[in-house]
């Protein structure tokens, strides 16, 4: 592991090409593990560079979030340490969001030792040239584990999440040119959190997650929701949504998925997650420890129907987000298998 002043990010463009043909070559050159196992982080991709911001660490307790930053360097290939996310909390269930040369880091919760968790409201902008944050305005309702994506280059959406207490079905939209924040056309499903989704163009799809199913004996019951809907975007108004429910998944329904538009593709691709609604520590609400799936399927714009691919090589859960460089796609973190907190990079590719 290098620290951050040990390297300089400028380079030219063939040398990012030619660390992007290596990666999508038959053979990939494996990219390392992370400096230290983290899960539930955001992650984000720049110029072929990894970043991960904040997480659980592998004792898995409210002692183990933390607000580290790490990024993967592609011409050094080697991981560094970045400032740590401001504000003095240590956070899990945040988004990153790549924008204009930026990346976006918003939300997520806190645990205190009594176990009270609260969603937080921040909102950062990332310059991964000058390796700062800058303090944006707070999101209006704090929301974690919510899908965000970017669009038209200029606004960042996030879609129902949890809110302290209970899921809510907002679709909140942050302007990066007014720094300003604007409520969209609601989420039509159940709320949910955990959930999966992606953008391509002006639209959208967003499936699966958890929901409160009910209450017995005062305790809020947890379970994993089989909705997919795809939402699309109006070019004029980008606080107008038309949502469209789709046809349920081919597959059982998953939480914490790794997601990605893949504009390239015109699909959106989902990933890994467990069929069992878990905490933060990845044992169920059922008191039985989940399991990572090794699912991969998509949602086909071409033929607007669901497809299912072969699965990944290595099963993995809790997850912000899906990644791609070249012709594979990845995961930076999570859990594997018993509930192991991984620092690998998880790779795999989509055979038509």
């Amino acid at each position: 592991m290098k620290k951050l002043s040990s390297f300089v990010l400028p380079y030219t463009l063939f040398t990012f090409i030619a660390c992007l043909d290596a990666i999508a070559a038959d053979n990939p050159v494996a990219i390392p593990p992370m400096p230290t196992s983290i899960s539930n982080n955001a992650v984000a991709e720049l110029n072929g560079n990894l970043y991960s911001f904040s997480g659980l660490g592998q004792g898995k307790t409210h002692a183990d979030i933390s607000s580290s930053a790490y990024m993967f360097d592609a011409v050094g290939r080697a991981w560094a340490t970045l400032p740590p996310v401001p504000g003095n909390k240590h956070r899990l269930a945040s988004v990153a969001v790549t924008l204009n040369e930026r990346i976006f880091i918003i939300g997520g919760y806190t645990v205190a030792a009594d176990g009270t968790e609260i969603s937080t409201p921040e909102t950062y902008a990332y310059d991964p040239t000058k390796h700062t944050y800058e303090r944006l305005a707070d999101m209006p309702t704090p929301v974690d584990d919510m899908v965000a994506f970017a669009y038209a280059e200029r606004y960042v959406y996030l879609i129902s999440g949890w809110h302290d207490t209970g899921n809510v079905s907002l679709v909140q939209v942050y302007d990066t040119k007014g720094d300003t924040w604007s409520e969209a056309t609601p989420y039509p499903g159940t709320p949910v959190f955990g959930h999966a989704g992606g953008i391509v163009g002006n639209k959208f799809v967003i499936t699966d997650g958890v929901g409160v199913l009910g209450m017995v004996e005062g305790r809020r019951q947890f379970g994993t929701i089989a909705e997919s809907y795809l939402g699309e975007i109006d070019p004029a108004n980008p606080q107008e949504i038309t949502w469209t429910k789709l046809p349920p998944t081919l597959t059982l329904p998953l939480y914490r998925m790794a997601a990605l538009g893949d504009a390239e593709s015109n699909r959106i691709v989902f990933a890994g997650g467990s069929t069992n609604a878990y905490n933060y520590n990845g044992v169920g609400y059922d008191s039985v420890p989940s399991a990572p799936s090794a699912k991969v399927f998509s949602w086909e714009f071409t033929t607007n129907s669901w497809r299912v691919w072969v699965d990944k090589p290595t099963a993995t859960m809790d997850h912000r987000g899906l990644l791609k460089l070249g012709n594979h796609y990845l995961t930076i973190g999570g859990m594997e298998a018993e509930q192991n907190v991984s620092a690998a990079v998880h790779t795999f590719q989509i055979d038509e």
